[in-house]
């Protein structure tokens, strides 16, 4: 999950001359643009790039953008030394066109390095003028801050026209009024026969109305009236909700009515969920590295070349080595693997963490009563490994633990066997930038104790679901496992700092309590040996279920839930009274998550403290849910199965946003999620994201410009915009991903495979039940 995206532009050849010095602070409507309407025919203080001379035509400043640039900066036209005072609220207006259609990027940042932006939007210009008008508020002081019209990264050659610019201080906010569609919201891909169907309507009244549930043709098929539940706390609005579970006639085109409101339409099938399941692990797929995307795999806008193998103008994983400030003196050949989310970064304690998601979700089949093996068997996925006898999940988790393994410093130097925490560019890349064309040199970054753990635990899960397919790589597995989590012990407390975000995220995590409690649970469901079990039982999160299932979710900075989740489930040599202690701590975990299902209107199994949704909020929902989804294959009990069925009506669309979070999945689905691949909101010749593909979710801390210029005041789970720059709502990721395929699956199950006793532990002999 990034933390920044690239801000960086240059000032470049300045054209016209500069204005001087900085001026006062703003006071109410204060113009700080300096010749915004080229009235005169000048164009001073106005700059540009060297590659792209501008001059007034006709009364607006105009330039001639060459073909082929690679980034947005590497052609600007902009203007310095415009004061920003922290707190106070920006117009910025402007007309533009393009001669072709192109998108732009405009900043208001600093002028130098970093280039922090104050906003950012992205504009999609076309033949005919069009006026944008944008408000911010400024995060800090700046007296020579620069308006920066970024019109690079374009294949083919334009002009570029822009007039009437004016940056006023002393605007409002206007309120923040998001459109959400139909107040009537459901989940827009539709529910099981026999499962719980709920939704929820958005009004001021407080008297329950009339409801009616319409078939494809309009004929009602089931009516009642909502139950009013006043404000609801995620999103500040007065709801009330309606219940149609007891109808269970499968279709399709299905709405719900109430007045003249009408819900987006769904299906109401046993294997409604069965595409999710596909599509949602169809993106480990597109997101490898170095390897083609094959197109008659998953389409041909999605097919693109193998990414960092040292071709062309483009760096390699394939002999990496340290980054300048902590040399070493050897390289890896660290190609493939995942990349992590919107930037092509690699990063060890986010990949462990995604592995172990889909390792899990296969593991769970082995175990689980009415889990289908089948469904993510050999040939049954998009991967192209079909064939070898491998059911087709742990095909694609074994690309990532190949190069997990691959990130181990090797013997003979210092902290051997310990992994680097990650692997990315030396600088931010600019958005879009496909792999292969990406110039940046990549860079190794320090190793780290919970890198190292996160290795450990995802390999020696991988090591016993391997073991009966591949038994060469599953010892493998083992081994590296076993170095690692050595190697963890001797170096407890080797952390990655939190500023080292230059290129890529940080990922800092200086509390590895949980990280040394995971590796030693799947070591010792591995091995069943006794050192890794005291190392377990040691562990100061022993019996301490709040702290191992935080109430937020478990995720990349808190991971004991994975090693408890596998003691609960997967045969083990533990005492009968400690399994039986580990696994009531995932049913009262899971009963907490269940209360807030039933408590929120909107169904979902997450409630925030303070209402404070945070970066990747969905993942916080659906990794509560496979918690929920484990207590029911544990107890059997309907309240856990109907509050993993509200996480995903949540995220499909029964949610303040009336917003399916899932690309291609709903009529009011995202497209635009922050990526640098997929990025056709920048670039018309690029895709969306693959169907599948799940966005963060709200934020409310409002963490990047786009949020913060166009969300404010937004409540809770509203605080979402489908818009790629915004990093912090709406980037994708693996980590994210991967519980809503481990989900996915779950829920397609209960609908298509019957509940029968199922095959748990058929392979528990292995390694003194080496199985999750």
């Amino acid at each position: 999950m990034v933390r920044l995206v690239a801000a960086a532009a240059t000032a470049g050849l300045l054209a016209g001359a500069l204005a001087g010095g900085a001026s006062a602070a703003p006071t109410v409507k204060a113009e700080e643009v300096i010749n915004g309407t080229f009235d005169s025919g000048a164009t001073a203080p106005w700059w540009w790039t060297e590659n792209n001379p501008a001059s007034v035509v006709d009364g607006r400043l105009c330039a001639d953008v060459p073909a082929g640039t690679s980034n947005p900066w590497d052609a600007i036209i902009g203007q310095n030394d415009l004061p920003v005072t922290a707190g106070e609220t920006y117009a910025l207006t402007y007309t533009a066109s393009a001669t072709s259609p192109v998108t732009i990027t405009t900043n208001v940042q600093q002028a130098t390095d970093p280039y922090t932006q104050y906003f950012t939007s992205a504009d999609q210009l076309t033949a005919e003028p069009k006026t944008y008008e944008q408000t911010f508020t400024a995060k800090a002081d700046d007296d020579a801050a620069q308006l920066a019209f970024q019109i690079g990264g374009s294949s083919s050659a334009y002009t570029f026209c822009v007039d009437d610019i004016s940056l006023d201080s002393g605007a409002e906010v206007p309120p923040y009024d998001p459109d959400t569609g139909s107040p009537v919201r459901v989940n827009q891909v539709g529910y099981l026969p026999d499962g719980p169907k709920k939704g929820v309507f958005v009004t001021d009244g407080t008297d329950p109305v009339a409801w009616s549930l319409k078939d494809a043709n309009g004929a009602e098929k089931a009516s009642g009236t909502t139950t009013p539940k006043g404000v609801d706390a995620s999103s500040g609005k007065n709801v009330q909700t309606f219940d149609f579970s007891s109808f269970s006639t499968p279709g399709e085109g299905y709405t719900v009515t109430i007045g003249d409101q009408v819900s987006e339409p769904f299906t109401i099938a046993a294997d409604v969920y069965s595409e999710l399941r596909t599509d949602a692990l169809q993106y480990f797929y597109v997101e490898r590295s170095g390897i083609a995307i094959d197109g008659s795999i998953v389409g041909d806008k999605w097919a693109r070349p193998a990414g960092h193998v040292n071709e062309g103008a483009n760096q390699g994983d394939n002999g990496v080595t340290c980054v300048a400030s902590d040399p070493c003196d050897y390289t890896l050949d660290a190609a493939g693997g995942w990349y992590d989310a919107g930037d092509q970064g690699k990063y060890v304690v986010n990949g462990g963490i995604a592995a172990a998601t889909l390792l899990s979700s296969y593991e769970r089949t082995l175990t689980a009563p009415g889990a289908s093996k089948d469904a993510l068997g050999d040939g049954k996925l998009r991967v192209p490994e079909h064939g070898n006898n491998v059911p087709d999940i742990l095909d694609e988790a074994r690309w990532e633990l190949s190069w997990l393994m691959s990130m181990q410093v090797p013997e003979g130097q210092p902290l051997a066997g310990m992994a680097h925490h990650k692997l990315h560019d030396a600088q931010w890349t600019a958005l879009p930038t496909q792999p292969t064309d990406d110039d940046q040199p990549r860079e190794l970054h320090p190793p780290s104790t919970a890198a190292t753990l996160n290795l450990a635990a995802a390999a020696a899960q991988g090591a016993r679901l391997f073991q009966p397919y591949d038994a060469a790589f599953a010892d493998k597995l083992l081994a590296s496992a076993r170095t690692a989590y050595a190697a963890a012990k001797a170096h407890p407390a080797v952390y990655a700092p939190a500023t080292d975000s230059t290129g890529g995220g940080a990922y800092n995590d200086d509390n590895v309590t949980d990280e040394f409690y995971w590796a030693a649970a799947e070591l010792y469901i591995t091995t069943g040996e006794d050192s890794f079990k005291s190392d377990l039982t040691g562990s100061e999160l022993w019996g301490q279920g709040e702290d191992v299932f935080p109430k937020g979710g478990f995720y990349w900075g808190s991971t004991a839930a994975l090693g408890a989740l596998d003691l609960a489930t997967v045969p083990n040599k533990l005492a009968a009274d400690q399994l039986t202690e580990v696994r009531s701590e995932v049913t009262g975990a899971a009963d907490g998550y269940a209360a807030d299902a039933t408590a929120a209107a909107y169904g979902q199994p997450y409630a925030p403290e303070k209402n404070a949704w945070v970066w990747g909020s969905n993942s916080s929902v659906l990794n509560n849910a496979v918690v929920l989804a484990t207590a029911a294959d544990l107890t059997g009990q309907a309240k856990y199965k109907n509050a993993v069925l509200g996480a995903i009506n949540y995220i499909l669309g029964d949610n303040p946003m009336n917003q399916s979070y899932v690309t291609g999945f709903g009529e009011r689905a995202t497209q635009n999620e922050h990526n640098r691949i997929y990025a056709h909101q920048l670039d018309a010749d690029l895709a969306n994201p693959v169907p599948g593909s799940m966005a963060g979710g709200p934020d409310n801390a409002l963490e990047d410009p786009t949020a913060q210029a166009k969300l404010v005041g937004c409540v809770g789970a509203m605080c979402y915009i489908d818009d790629i720059q915004s990093y912090s709502t709406n980037e994708m990721a693996i980590n994210w991903n991967a519980p809503l395929a481990w989900v996915a699956s779950y829920v397609d199950d209960l609908g298509t495979v019957p509940t029968v006793a199922g095959d748990g532990g058929h392979h528990g002999g292995h390694h003194g039940g080496h199985h999750h």
